[in-house]
């Protein structure tokens, strides 16, 4: 039986929105509708993990999934930037930031570097490989991305190239001998425009 992964990027913040590096602080008030329009889009799965941030959870619940928390999910640890906006940090640490945005071994702000994230994803998708059927992981961008690289083989450097929505799902293949990336940045409202447009097609 193949393996299937269906990584849910979790909901929106405050934080986010005004442009910030990520806390860990609950979703907007939007976002629970938002959430649950993805509910049919998951199907049945044998497996539901959540990272452990509130967002995350919070977006579980509002796809009424009842999941088990796993650290390998968690999101990338941005350290002393955390909560500040970007052009914030670049005036106060523009060098620490250039660096940062070139090289994804750089930690920012002391935290996480991507390469890091990269890395303890690769090997949570190494020991989920080889267990049949489908697991439902909700999650955060720097972690979907980092998934997406590692089922293409591409280096971390590329990171920076993918975007990630929030609420939005990416759909992997296991054989078990690799992970094949059969769809992402799918969305409720996508989903529906494609369903009309098949119809007038």
């Amino acid at each position: 039986m193949q393996a299937r992964l269906t990584l849910v990027c979790g909901g929106i913040t405050a934080a986010a929105r005004r442009g910030a590096f990520p806390v860990d602080e609950a979703f907007d008030a939007k976002t629970s509708v938002r959430a649950a329009a993805l509910k049919p889009l998951l199907g049945h799965a044998g497996r539901v993990l959540v990272a452990p941030e509130m967002r995350a959870r919070q977006t579980a619940a509002a796809l009424e999934l009842e999941a088990e928390q796993e650290k390998a999910l968690r999101d990338q640890d941005f350290g002393r930037w955390a909560g500040q906006e970007l052009d914030e940090v670049a005036r106060a640490e523009p060098e620490a930031v250039t660096a940062w945005l070139a090289d994804p071994a750089v930690a920012p702000g002391d935290g996480e570097s991507f390469l890091a994230v990269s890395r303890r994803v690769a090997a949570w998708l190494e020991a989920l490989r080889g267990k049949p059927g489908h697991t439902i992981a909700v999650t955060h961008a720097a972690v979907v991305r980092a998934a997406i690289l590692a089922a293409l083989d591409a280096p971390p450097a590329c990171f920076a190239r993918i975007d990630v929505a929030p609420l939005s799902l990416t759909d992997l293949r296991g054989d078990g001998r690799r992970w094949i990336l059969r769809a992402t940045g799918l969305t409720a409202a996508g989903e529906k425009r494609r369903a009309r447009e098949d119809t007038d097609g």
